[in-house]
C-alpha cells in the first residue's frame, strides 16, 4: 500500500509557521549551559525576579478552595474581569465594561484570538517593524497578510503616520500598535500616539494595541493608551495585555483582550472551543496582582533601569554598533549594520544572524538576531538578568568584536 504523500502529513497552514526565534535562542542557550558551557543568555523576554510573595500566597490559598477545582466561565472569572476593568480605569484612564474582557492563556492567545476575530483572507495588517516575532505568524494563521512598515535606528524605531499612509491600501484592515515596544524598547509619545490613532480612525482601520509593557518605562517616557488619546477609536480597537511582564508572572499564563461587544462575542465563542477557561489558580493569582498595588513592580523597574543604562553604555563602546536609548520594556536593540562585511573570529559576517551565531559559539553569549523581528542588521538583548551576568556577557561581546 502506497504511503501518504508527504505534502498531506502536515497542513500547509501549520507547516508554514516559523518557530519562535526568541524561544529557540533561549532553548539553545540553556542546552549549552546544561552541557557545561558558561553561556550567558540575553534572549529570553521575561523578568528574572520571582513572582511577588503576596501573589504566590493568594495562589496557594486558591488551590485549597474547591471552587477552583471545577470549570469556570470560558471568558474568565467575573472577579478577575472586574479587576481588569478597575485596573484599566486606574492605569489607562478610561472605563470599560467587564463583559468586553476575555481572559486568555497568556498574551499570545490574546494576540492570536484578536487577529482571528477580525482578519479574513486577503486582509492586510500593517506591522511596524521591528516587531515581536509572534505577530506575523498570528496574522498569517488568521488568513491575513502582514505588511511591514520599517523604522530604523535613525528614527528610534518609531514609525510615522506618513509611513503608515504610504503602506495603506484598499485591503488594509488593521494596524498592530505596540508601545512600549518589544523588541526595541521604543515608546511613542502622546502626540505620536494621538496622530496614529486619528489616522486609523479617519480610515476605518482596526487597531490592535499591545500594552503588556505599560509599567516598564524610564527617563521621561510616558505610557499613552491609544484609546485615551483618541476616545472615538474605542469601537475599532482591541487592547491586549496581561500580568506576565509587570508582575514577573510569565509562567502563570494569564493575559486578556478588551474589545467591542461583537468582537468579544466571536472571540469568546472561539475560546470556548479552543481552551475554555484559564487555570483558576492562575486567575486568582492575577486578581491578587491587579489589586495589590505596584510597589514591587516599581522596585523591579528600578533594577531594570540600572541594567538598561549599563547595557546601553557598554554597547555604545563597541565600534560599529549604534544603540538608541530604549525608553521602555527590558530590551536593547542595537544596530550592528556597521559590522556587516567585517570578519569576526575568523568568520565573514554577512548578516546579523551570522553575527549572533559567532557570538554564541565563540563568546558563549546568546543574543537574538534582527532577522527574528524584521530586517537583518540588528540584535535584541534583554537586560532582564542579573547585573553581574549582564556585565560579563556584554564584556565578552566587546572583547570578541575588538579582536
Amino acid at each position: 500500500m502506497a504511503g501518504m504523500k508527504p505534502s498531506r502529513r502536515v497542513s500547509a497552514r501549520l507547516g508554514a509557521i516559523a518557530p519562535s526565534a526568541t524561544l529557540a535562542v533561549d532553548s539553545k542557550a540553556k542546552a549549552l549551559k546544561a552541557a557545561g558551557r558558561p553561556v550567558i543568555g540575553f534572549g529570553a523576554g521575561e523578568p528574572d525576579f520571582p513572582t511577588p510573595d503576596f501573589i504566590v500566597e493568594a495562589a496557594a490559598a486558591a488551590t485549597r478552595d474547591p471552587r477552583n477545582h471545577r470549570y469556570t466561565p470560558a471568558t474568565g472569572l467575573p472577579e478577575l474581569k472586574k479587576a481588569i476593568a478597575e485596573k484599566t480605569l486606574r492605569d489607562s484612564g478610561y472605563e470599560i465594561d467587564p463583559a468586553n474582557v476575555i481572559v486568555t492563556n497568556g498574551g499570545k492567545q490574546a494576540v492570536f484570538q484578536a487577529f482571528a476575530a477580525i482578519v479574513d483572507p486577503g486582509d492586510e495588517v500593517l506591522l511596524p517593524a521591528p516587531y515581536w516575532t509572534t505577530y506575523p505568524e498570528a496574522i498569517a494563521l488568521a488568513g491575513g497578510t502582514p505588511v511591514e512598515v520599517f523604522a530604523g535606528a535613525d528614527q528610534d524605531y518609531l514609525v510615522t503616520v506618513e509611513q503608515l499612509e504610504a503602506a495603506r491600501t484598499e485591503n488594509t484592515k488593521a494596524l498592530l500598535f505596540c508601545s512600549p515596544s518589544n523588541p526595541t524598547g521604543a515608546v511613542y509619545s502622546e502626540e505620536q500616539t494621538k496622530a496614529i490613532g486619528e489616522w486609523a480612525l479617519e480610515h476605518g482601520i482596526w487597531v490592535l494595541t499591545d500594552e503588556i509593557y505599560e509599567h516598564l518605562l524610564y527617563d521621561d517616557a510616558q505610557f499613552t493608551p491609544i484609546v485615551r488619546a483618541v476616545p472615538e477609536l474605542a469601537d475599532q480597537t482591541i487592547v491586549l495585555n496581561g500580568v506576565a511582564k509587570t508582575y514577573a508572572m510569565t509562567g502563570w499564563r494569564v493575559g486578556w483582550m478588551i474589545s467591542p461587544a461583537d468582537v468579544t462575542k466571536a472571540a469568546a465563542n472561539f475560546q470556548s472551543h479552543l481552551t475554555s477557561n484559564v487555570a483558576n489558580v492562575s486567575q486568582r493569582a492575577a486578581i491578587a496582582a491587579l489589586e495589590g498595588g505596584l510597589e514591587e513592580v516599581h522596585a523591579m523597574r528600578a533594577a531594570f533601569d540600572r541594567r538598561r543604562r549599563t547595557m546601553v553604555d557598554m554597547l555604545r563602546e563597541i565600534d560599529g554598533v549604534v544603540c538608541p536609548t530604549p525608553k521602555g520594556a527590558f530590551y536593547a536593540y542595537p544596530s550592528v549594520e556597521g559590522l556587516i562585511g567585517r570578519t569576526v573570529g575568523g568568520v565573514e559576517i554577512t548578516s546579523s544572524a551570522d553575527l549572533a551565531g559567532v557570538i554564541l559559539e565563540q563568546a558563549e553569549v546568546a543574543v537574538v538576531p534582527g532577522e527574528a523581528f524584521g530586517p537583518s542588521g540588528f540584535m535584541r538583548l534583554s537586560y532582564a538578568l542579573g547585573d553581574e551576568d549582564l556585565v560579563e556577557g556584554v564584556t565578552r561581546i566587546q572583547k570578541l568584536l575588538a579582536s
